[in-house]
């Protein structure tokens, strides 16, 4: 009789911790699915502000040895991604193509000058960073002037930021709300065990002593719940970018390694945190309360 009590408390304490582990494991998920959100929305973010180009307009009789000068000089720069020089004669052929018939016979000249477009890194796209760089390119005798969607580029500007204060909020809001349900969840776990804390008291044990086995249990926890979230990450990584690989792609494997860590280290802390604050109230709670 006792050995099957012994046995059917076993199962049911193995049964409260696959529970916890499934129940953390499940918002560290949901964690890491916003994670990934915000990682792609500032993928797409940096895309369509690297995807605006500004045009450097050239003298019609600049040489081509100071446009070359020039175009290498921008290369170097840190805020240049990439740039691409027009010459009058494709300058002229993309006008065609865009118009769909020849201008140069109707206007009997090629009225269109050579150019340079620059593609910015997405950190150097701000309004006061591009006024700066037109600034500096227009020191260059032969450049007649910069042109840039200035409209565009604010607009762009102005979206991107509502859109990751309103992430950032969101993610804000569900983080704590994962926090609050992993707390609740560890106190439940704890509350099963109050008689055995309380008991350890009477034997003379110290609280670090009762605090210990729970601690190290709740990192090895933690761990093991943040292994199955990273698991179940990318396989819904596995499965978007095949469904859907036109319109979500996670290419920033540095970000996807700091999303990583960032999963196992709140696992880790959450749990220990939550498991330290719920045995210290069962270590200072009154034996009438224990029945509570």
């Amino acid at each position: 009789m006792k050995n099957r009590d012994t046995g059917s408390t076993k199962t049911k304490l193995r049964s409260s911790y696959v529970t916890l582990v499934i129940s953390v494991s499940l918002v560290l998920f949901l964690l890491g699915i916003l994670g990934l959100v915000l990682i792609n929305a500032k993928e797409l973010s940096d895309y369509f502000r690297e995807s605006l180009s500004f045009s450097v307009i050239l003298d019609d009789n600049a040489r081509e040895a100071d446009i070359r000068m020039l175009q290498k000089d921008l290369d170097a720069k840190l805020f240049v991604k990439s740039t691409e020089y027009v010459s009058r004669d494709q300058a002229a052929l993309k006008m065609q193509e865009e118009l769909g018939e020849d201008f140069i016979t109707f206007l009997g000249d090629n009225p269109l000058p050579p150019s340079i477009d620059v593609y910015l890194f997405a950190g150097y796209t701000s309004p006061d960073s591009v006024a700066q760089i037109e600034k500096y390119i227009l020191g260059y005798p032969f450049v007649k002037e910069v042109y840039y969607p200035e409209s565009l580029l604010i607009l762009i500007n102005e979206n991107v930021r509502k859109i990751t204060i309103f992430l950032l909020i969101i993610s804000s809001f569900l983080f704590l709300i994962a926090v609050t349900i992993i707390n609740n969840t560890i106190r439940l776990s704890i509350y099963s065990k109050r008689f055995l804390i309380r008991t350890m008291q009477l034997v003379g044990a110290t609280r670090a002593f009762i605090r210990k086995p729970f601690v190290v249990r709740s990192i090895y926890h933690g761990v093991l719940a943040a292994l199955i979230a990273m698991t179940l990450l990318m396989g819904l990584m596995y499965l978007v970018e095949k469904e859907f690989f036109r319109l979500f792609s996670f290419e920033s494997t540095r970000l996807l390694v700091l999303l990583g860590l960032f999963i196992i280290v709140s696992g880790i802390l959450i749990n220990i945190i939550s498991t330290w604050l719920s045995v210290n109230r069962y270590l200072s709670i009154s034996e009438d309360k224990l029945y509570y």
